[in-house]
């Protein structure tokens, strides 16, 4: 699953157990180890990453980006220590539609 957000600009990529995290200012991310839970009607990942608690929740609902005419398949809420940031998610199978 990728994910991304605005304001601030963030997003990565989920896959085997880790999450890559990116923002502008590190464009090749960083490694988060996390681990998957399944609640309220979507699911979760949890790590730490730079000693902040991070967590991912993710939900099947259309999501705007806020910047394009692209209609994302999830919402994402990432949690990062005290700081919470919303944004948008999509797998191979749910692609974003709409512009680019």
């Amino acid at each position: 699953m990728k994910v991304t957000g605005t304001e601030p600009f963030w997003g990565g990529e989920i896959s085997g157990g880790h999450f890559t995290y990116t923002t502008p200012e590190n464009p090749g991310g960083f490694d988060v180890p996390v681990s998957r839970f399944a609640g309220r009607g979507g699911l979760s990942f949890s790590g730490e990453a730079e000693g902040k608690a991070l967590t991912l929740a993710i939900t099947p609902g259309e999501c705007s980006d806020g910047m394009s005419d692209r209609k994302y398949p999830f919402v994402v809420t990432l949690r990062l220590g005290d700081e919470l940031r919303q944004g948008c998610g999509w797998t191979a199978r749910q692609a974003p539609v709409g512009g680019e």
